[in-house]
């Protein structure tokens, strides 16, 4: 089978193409798992905090991709419950101990990081970690909502929002453009305010129902009471822990930092950032749990899904337009010709 596969670590300041196309072997579904054929697979911003070594694969080489969607072709020994021929998606959670923390159980093995991901034409995954798409969503559609949308989901309710509330998002790509329509389905007397750093993603929130639209040190016209943030920078935590009102929650939203700007860290000011019981909560993956329960619900909506497509073999173009910032929505990689 076709696969982009990692072997080994870089900064994509020195490397400009860290995956390569490879033929491996196709996959074989043990007992409790189900194969997939590919048919298209998100490109997150995870993956590049996985390419940098930031949060490094288990093992090298590795194939990457955590927002799968396809259909299964073959059942592993005592599975049942998908058939063949069903379409399913896959998120960042491959495999846990299926207790409600199992996102931050040393149990806990990432897809496309531990685990052989989506950036293939077949791949394995235990069966209660995958997951039916609503017809709804076309393949490329629903690839973004099995981790874009489910991590977002899951920072949503870490907010602890109330309709009425001010919620503030903070970047403005996979995640934030879902999160921006699921908040004002959830929470329709909630302004929302985006934060973004590009003219074009401004407007882009506009587009889709923000109530306002800054850059990521500009003045909200108001303070809000939540906001997620969901950048790989360090600037954008204390510009929004200036705009949080007292008692208001930062959720962030990432699995790791970037280190290019962290040195601003030394001039948080507790008087400012952090007094009058102001709040930071931290998203650790995502729970089998969350992506069961947003899917429907996205669907209900329905969720508008940006998506600009990718060939495979273009895998190593679309990291590199993700880390310069062209982002408008969600990118895909199309893996299958049998994609709906």
């Amino acid at each position: 089978m076709r696969a982009m596969i990692l072997e080994t670590t870089a900064s994509l300041d020195e490397v400009s193409n860290p995956l390569c196309l490879a033929d491996l072997p196709r996959p074989v579904a043990a007992p409790g798992e189900i194969l997939i054929e590919v048919s298209v697979c998100g490109v997150c911003h995870t993956e590049l905090d996985e390419i940098e070594g930031r949060t490094p694969p288990a093992r090298l080489p590795v194939v990457p991709g955590h927002e799968v969607v396809g259909r299964v072709v073959a059942l592993g020994p005592g599975s049942g419950r998908h058939a063949v021929g069903d379409r399913v998606g896959v998120g960042w959670i491959h495999s846990s101990d299926g207790s409600a923390t199992e996102n931050i159980s040393t149990g806990f093995r990432a897809t496309g990081r531990d685990a052989n991901g989506g950036y293939a034409e077949f791949m394995t995954v235990p069966e209660g970690y995958a997951y039916p798409i609503p017809d709804v969503f076309s393949d490329a559609e629903a690839a973004p909502l099995l981790c874009a949308g489910g991590v977002g989901f899951r920072a949503l309710r870490l907010t602890g929002l109330r309709d009425g509330q001010v919620l503030g998002l903070t970047g403005f790509g996979g995640s934030g453009h879902l999160v921006l329509q699921l908040a004002k389905h959830l929470y329709p007397a909630s302004p929302v305010y985006v934060f973004a750093r590009s003219a074009e993603e401004r407007k882009f929130a506009l587009e889709l129902g923000a109530d306002w639209s800054g850059d990521t040190s500009a003045r909200a016209p108001t303070a809000a009471h939540a906001i997620i943030d969901t950048t790989p920078a360090w600037k954008p935590v204390l510009a929004a822990l200036e705009q949080l009102t007292p008692g208001g929650r930062l959720v962030i939203n990432a699995i790791r930092k970037e280190d290019r700007d962290r040195e601003l860290m030394a001039s948080i000011r507790y008087e400012d950032h952090l007094w009058q019981e102001k709040e930071i909560k931290t998203v650790a993956n995502v729970t089998s749990r969350d992506i069961a329960e947003f899917l429907p619900i996205a669907a209900g909506v329905p969720l508008h899904v940006e998506t600009q497509c990718y060939a495979l073999e273009a895998a190593n173009e679309a990291l590199q337009d993700l880390r310069s910032g062209h982002v408008r929505g969600a990118k895909i990689l199309k893996i299958s010709n049998n994609f709906i």
